[in-house]
């Protein structure tokens, strides 16, 4: 399994175009062949911070991903309102295993 976690600091906050396009984008690949778990989310304690968070079956679905159409129109979106930083990093897993 591929795993993909990681935070994006926005360097504006999010008006509703690139909220609409981040919502479109997690629709959209939570559809594809091979997405196990796709999410966006706000970090609570600074909400100008993404979290990212993916899990994909293996890393032909993972490729499949990156270039599909909708994450061309996603990195149009972010290139247009580009992160102050972002720090997102892949790991190779297991599925891991309930925790408690």
């Amino acid at each position: 399994m591929i795993q993909i976690n990681g935070t994006i600091k926005l360097g504006t906050t999010i008006d509703a175009a690139t909220q609409k396009a981040i919502i479109e984008m997690v629709r959209a690949s939570r559809n594809e062949d091979g997405c196990l778990d796709y999410t966006f989310a706000r970090d609570l304690a600074d909400p100008d911070t993404l979290v990212l968070f993916e899990r994909w079956r293996d890393r032909s679905a993972l490729e499949a991903h990156m270039q599909s159409a909708h994450m061309a129109e996603f990195q149009a979106v972010m290139a247009a309102n580009p992160p102050a930083s972002r720090d997102i990093r892949i790991y190779e897993t297991d599925d891991g295993a309930p925790l408690g």
